[in-house]
């Protein structure tokens, strides 16, 4: 043990319970604002031990296979037709405690297993249930300090979460994927690891054929980030890949120059990379009461960054004085991405139609 400062990003009432009896969300609370140092005794990454590696042979190495859904997800499967692609969701970071003095999470751990399931599936995966089939593995994700202390310990431990990442999916592509579309889908952390995965086995590789699309948002993206991958500008394209970080209207955050300026950004409505979007056009978020909102939100497309109206729903004064709307980059636009995943694994499919009556 060593005694380490810490800057730790904190978070203000994530995944509060905001109605009675309503299940915890991933909704807009402000999200990651710096706050005081403070000293506390932190391992080094090197001096701790690291959690047992997970054998993704195993089903219980899984949080989501198509055979095995949560009852929870359950309730937004409304597809009765064959699904013919596959989705990959790497969720975001959960583990934000600071008396959590682990640099991360072993995927034994029934606490964050439970916010797997109840907070990250059901609010972000579920857009996409009736796309694909969905797969998601538990890994071993890094401390939201991670990021704090990239160079104190927290790159290994991004690391390391990312090797998990990647196996999990070697495991997929080996035992499950027999050639299938795929869609890949993330948040935040899983962004983090997203973007490596797909340089690691889609950009400018032979798996990119059976790319329909990355959803990549949380995290800022740069331009040129991929190689052969492109950022798609219409709501039926293939192939590429879309990311947004929202706010409210009018805010830049103080990182704005450092990591938003500059990023690639699409407009989750009309999913142009130009456009504004009228409240009329939005199809709908998932609020924390299980219900979903249409037309309830304008947005903006700036320079790195997705501006957002304040959310015109019933219970908008609950998120009066919200900035920063991280927690809702998925949800806030829950339907209109449910309805795209559709849409390009349609246009997917039929391109590739096309390709074979060609030959």
């Amino acid at each position: 043990m060593r005694t380490q400062t810490l800057c730790y990003i904190k978070n203000n009432g994530l995944f509060k319970r905001v109605l009675k009896g309503a299940k915890i969300a991933f909704i807009f609370s402000a999200l990651i604002i710096l706050s005081s140092c403070k000293s506390a005794l932190l391992p080094s990454f090197s001096s701790q031990q690291q959690p047992a590696i997970p054998n993704y042979e195993n089903v219980t190495a899984w949080a989501v296979l198509p055979d095995a859904y949560p009852e929870n997800l359950k309730h937004w499967q409304t597809s009765t037709t064959a699904l013919n692609a596959d989705v990959f969701y790497i969720y975001p970071t959960l583990n934000i405690e600071k008396k959590d003095l682990r640099w991360n999470v072993p995927v034994t751990d029934s606490i964050q297993n439970d916010k797997v399931i109840d907070k990250a599936v059901y609010f972000q995966a579920s857009a996409f249930l009736n796309a694909g089939k969905l797969y998601v593995p538990y890994y071993r994700q890094a401390h939201l300090r991670s990021y704090a202390l990239f160079e104190k310990g927290g790159k290994e431990a991004l690391n390391l979460a990312y090797s998990d990442v990647k196996e999990a999916f070697k495991t997929y592509l080996e035992k499950y994927n027999n050639g299938r579309p795929i869609i890949i889908a993330s948040h935040s952390q899983g962004t983090t690891h997203a973007i490596r995965l797909l340089k690691d086995f889609f950009d400018g590789k032979p798996l990119q054929n059976q790319l329909v699309a990355a959803y990549l948002p949380g995290i800022a993206i740069k331009k040129n980030e991929f190689e052969h991958l492109k950022m798609m500008t219409d709501p039926s394209q293939t192939g590429g890949f879309v990311s947004w970080n929202t706010f409210k209207k009018n805010y830049y955050p103080k990182t704005y120059d450092k990591w938003f300026k500059g990023a690639e950004v699409s407009n989750p409505i009309d999913w142009d990379n130009t456009n504004d979007s009228e409240r009329s056009d939005h199809k709908g978020f998932l609020f924390t009461n299980d219900k979903l909102y249409a037309k309830a939100l304008q947005v903006y497309v700036k320079d790195g960054i997705l501006w957002t109206s304040r959310p015109h729903f019933p219970y908008r004064l609950l998120v009066l004085g919200k900035k920063r709307y991280h927690e809702g980059d998925i949800n806030l636009f829950w339907e209109d991405i449910r309805e795209n995943a559709g849409l390009r694994v349609e246009s997917f499919l039929k391109n590739q139609m096309i390709s074979k009556n060609k030959d």
